[in-house]
């Protein structure tokens, strides 16, 4: 088939890379792509927020599957432009995508779902907002209600930091903060049908240690050597099958990728949020485990047709993926600075490592910045530990002027996998001996 991917950043690179080792998929292009994307697809201009338009683009294509990376065009209602013009499409319509436009209309949705979260309050005015702030009392969780790129979040003591952010959102949800590591758990859905990912973990923060300012994502693991094996069904039972039967029950089928962000707490698990697209830098790791051809999966879920598709197969192998920023991220990025070694990872790390763009353009020639993350160094390996040596191993070859990263990437469930792994060897080896 003839696929169209909507985007530009690492998350539509990952996509790309995916459908362009699937076999069925005979064409594939991107609007409006980046200098990395354009390796595996065709590029095109379009304004991604503009549903017409991307419905033209892929009616003059002749595509046979639209895949709407971002959230904002999703928000927009693009995709239902695209089903409009007779052409299947992965992603939400407008009304269900607000499940990510609106906290508010997502806590309202797990209300009816009753789906276990964080208490909260919507407030509109600064009286409001002082009196839930004093309700909940330190750590302060104030989510901007609308879309804000991951970065409309702020955790933190200050009680003045926390009110300056709440003031500057025309709507805010503030809301008990949540304790226990945090999870990313992608579910593919057609509306009905409910077909979980596996899960995997991002670090938000900038700076080693989660130390330092949120951001949209320094990097991300899968799989977690550390979670409950039953995770994933408990949260598909508890979670993601009671939101998708809500949204349809309210007259907004929600068909697409649901991504369930979670907190595993002392008294179980609980949504942090809902994103209504594939969440970037998880997808880099998520689908670099992925063995199944993605196309005819994003296909069922556009169709409808998700129940009658073979389980999904995965890679034994981990993976790990570690971001490089521009300087001065995530407050205003320089660009425009040239980029070196991306030829070297190619040939020295490839497969088992390789580099998906961000934030990237090509001038005169040479690949140089253009956001504030730049690029996703995604590898994968036999566990965390050989997977994230991969990973720095490559980053290592790449030279960008005053760019940044996490180096701690993965470190703590590597470390733990290794000595879980070390002490059921002792054990059974001192079993043998016995």
């Amino acid at each position: 088939m003839k696929v169209l991917v909507i985007g530009g950043g690492a998350r539509e690179h990952a996509l790309c890379r995916s459908l362009s080792l699937d076999p069925d998929v005979t064409a594939l292009y991107c609007a409006p792509g980046n200098a990395g994307i354009a390796e595996v697809a065709e590029l095109h201009p379009v304004d991604a927020l503009d549903g017409d338009a991307v419905a033209r683009l892929a009616t003059e294509l002749g595509a046979e599957l639209v895949v709407v990376g971002p959230e904002a065009p999703l928000v927009a209602g693009v995709a239902d432009a695209v089903r409009a013009a007779g052409i299947p499409c992965f992603g939400p319509s407008g009304e269900a995508a607000q499940l990510e436009g609106s906290k508010a209309f997502a806590k309202d949705v797990m209300a009816g779902a009753g789906v276990p979260t964080a208490r909260s309050y919507v407030c509109t005015t600064p009286a409001e907002i002082d009196e839930a702030l004093d309700a909940f009392g330190a750590p302060y969780v104030v989510k901007d209600d609308g879309l804000a790129a991951g970065k409309g979040v702020v955790v933190t003591d200050d009680l003045a930091a926390a009110r300056d952010h709440a003031l500057s959102c025309d709507r805010v949800v503030i809301e008990e903060f949540l304790d226990g590591p945090e999870v990313s758990l992608f579910a593919i859905t057609d509306g009905t049908t409910v077909l979980p990912l596996q899960p995997a973990q991002d670090f938000k923060r900038a700076l080693d240690g989660d130390e330092g300012p949120n951001t949209g994502g320094m990097g991300a693991y899968s799989p977690l050597p550390w979670a409950d094996p039953k995770l994933v069904d408990e949260v598909l039972e508890t979670v993601l099958q009671p939101t998708v039967d809500e949204l349809r029950r309210r007259g907004t089928p929600f068909s697409g990728l649901l991504y369930a962000g979670l907190a595993i707490t002392s008294r179980g698990v609980r949504v942090i949020e809902f994103n209504a697209r594939f969440g970037d830098p998880e997808t880099q790791v998520v689908l670099a485990r992925l063995r199944t051809p993605l196309a005819g999966v994003l296909l069922a879920s556009a169709n409808g047709t998700l129940d009658v598709l073979p389980p999904l197969t995965w890679r034994d192998d981990a993976a790990v993926t570690v971001v490089i920023a521009s300087h001065n991220y995530p407050d205003t990025p320089r660009t425009g600075d040239p980029i070196d070694g991306l030829a070297e990872v190619a040939a020295q790390d490839a497969p088992d490592a390789y580099v998906l763009h961000a934030g990237t353009r090509t001038e005169g020639g040479a690949v140089v910045s253009a956001g504030g993350r730049v690029l996703s160094v995604t590898a994968t390996g036999k566990d965390l530990a050989a997977a994230r040596e991969r990973a720095y191993t490559a980053l290592g070859r790449i030279r960008l002027d005053g760019s940044q990263h996490r180096t701690d990437i993965a470190l703590k469930a590597a470390e733990a996998a290794g000595a879980a792994g070390a002490a059921g060897a002792a054990g059974a080896a001192g079993a043998a001996g016995g």
